[in-house]
This record gives structure tokens, C-alpha cells and sequence, in this order.
């Protein structure tokens, strides 16, 4: 990541006045998000809603990375795309999207399936990675080569009213994907689980908090703790995570 983004522009000042009130919350940690970049693998109601709230807040750069067109059923939870644009390239709406929204964010876009070797590719450069497809092989190749590069990930996914959300930051300890999830579910199907919008919508929104507390240094990510909630009843709860060492994709990686 870059010491900055540059000197923060008057209409900058303004834009993120708000943001800029919060306590503890200054310019130089303004100006680090404007001088970052993150890799959004996966751009449905779960990362088009954290890519959207990390455009708002002032990030430099996005990447998007998503395959298909957007159909019907999805718009139950898109909020970065129109029903007129059904049949349309979906990271190609969700860039026209946040560029009219913040202009003065830089957006590249991936419409491909996330392989590990597009994941060793776009992660050089990223600053930090957010975890967003619907199914374990995308999330896996994303998770082992931001070990292998050592670039924060934030980790989340939700099941009908349920959600979870972890940050991996490869170099300091914390566990990985594998090293909780280390086998599929076998029932689970990319496109088989329930999803109400407004669960993704608000487990993305605490992704992308959870990146700009990564990318800032302002608050505490969720390395050591996993949150899991149930919306239905609003129950929220954070469990302690330990990373495992005899992990096969972390645990033999440089502290």
C-alpha cells in the first residue's frame, strides 16, 4: 500500500466531511484508503454492496472480478444494478455504477471465473482482498494466494438469515480459511441457498468496514474472532478463531 493517495482536495474534504468527524478518524487515515486498492471477488449482494459502501468511503482503486450476466433472480439483492440492464455483463454495470457515484474512484473489471492464477495475478498491487463468490473453489483460490502473497482477506458469506465474517492477515498468525473450513459442504450449491437482500446487503456493508479498518489502521479488524449472527432473531455472536498449524495452505508460512 502507498504512504497515501496525495494531498486530499478541497471537494475531497467535503465529500468525506462526515467520515472525517468521527473520533480518532483523520485526514492521514482518509488519504490511506485514497492511496489503496482491493481486489472484490465477487460483485452480488454481498461484494457489490461492500465494493459500493468502500466507493462512498473514498478507496483509490477497485478491482471486480465476476463472470455472467445479470438475470432476473438476482435483483432481489443487487444495489449496484438496474432490471433494465438484465442480460448485461454484471461488472461491467456494477463500474458504470460506482464511477457515477464517485468518479474519483479507479475501477478495473474481471468478467471470469476466480482461478488461482487470475488471483496470483490481481493481487499484486492489492492492498487487500474481500471473499464474496458463492461457492468453496473460488473462495479457496483466493484465500491460499493471499497467503502465499500475504494480502489481508475479509472472509464472509451468509445462508438465508445467517452470516459469518473473519479477517485473514497471513503474516501475523491469524487462521485462514482452510483453517476452519478445511472440507466443502457437500450440500452446499452456488446457486441452491436462500438469500433475503437485506442480509447480504447488511453482512456487506461490515465487509467493507472491515477492510478500511485493515487498510487505515483506524479500529480493530476481526482477526481473532469470528462473528456469526442469525438476523431472524438478531442474535449476534463473536467466537475466538486460532489459526491451525499443521494447515495446509498457512501453516508453514513465514511469521
Amino acid at each position: 500500500m502507498s504512504e497515501g493517495g496525495g494531498i486530499l482536495s478541497d471537494r475531497e474534504m467535503e465529500r468525506y466531511r462526515r467520515q472525517l468527524m468521527l473520533g480518532g478518524f483523520t485526514g492521514e487515515h482518509q488519504n490511506r484508503l485514497k492511496g489503496s486498492t482491493v481486489l472484490v471477488a465477487g460483485v452480488g449482494g454481498l461484494g457489490g454492496t461492500a465494493a459500493l459502501y468502500l466507493a462512498v468511503a473514498g478507496i483509490g482503486r477497485l478491482v471486480l472480478v465476476h463472470s455472467g450476466r445479470l438475470t432476473l433472480s438476482n435483483m432481489n439483492r443487487q444495489i449496484l444494478m438496474l432490471d433494465s440492464q438484465i442480460g448485461e455483463s454484471r461488472v461491467a454495470q456494477a463500474k458504470k455504477t460506482i464511477e457515477e457515484i464517485n468518479p474519483g474512484v479507479a475501477v478495473e473489471i474481471h468478467d471470469e471465473r476466480f482461478t488461482p492464477a487470475l488471483a496470483g495475478t490481481l493481487l499484486s498491487g492489492a492492498d487487500a482482498a474481500l471473499s464474496a463468490r458463492p461457492n468453496f473453489s473460488e473462495r479457496r483460490a483466493l484465500n491460499e494466494q493471499c497467503v502465499k502473497k500475504g494480502v489481508p482477506m475479509v472472509e464472509a458469506a451468509m445462508n438465508g438469515m445467517e452470516g459469518y465474517l473473519f479477517t485473514v492477515i497471513p503474516l501475523k498468525k491469524t487462521p485462514c480459511l482452510n483453517c476452519l473450513y478445511p472440507e466443502d459442504n457437500p450440500e452446499w450449491q452456488e446457486l441452491g441457498f436462500p438469500v433475503m437482500g437485506a442480509v447480504s446487503g447488511a453482512l456487506g456493508c461490515m465487509m467493507a468496514m472491515e477492510a478500511i479498518k485493515v487498510l487505515t489502521g483506524f479500529g480493530r479488524p476481526m482477526t481473532s474472532h469470528m462473528l456469526v449472527f442469525d438476523l431472524l432473531d438478531m442474535n449476534f455472536r463473536k467466537l475466538k478463531t486460532a489459526r491451525d498449524k499443521g494447515c495446509a495452505v498457512c501453516g508453514g508460512t513465514p511469521v
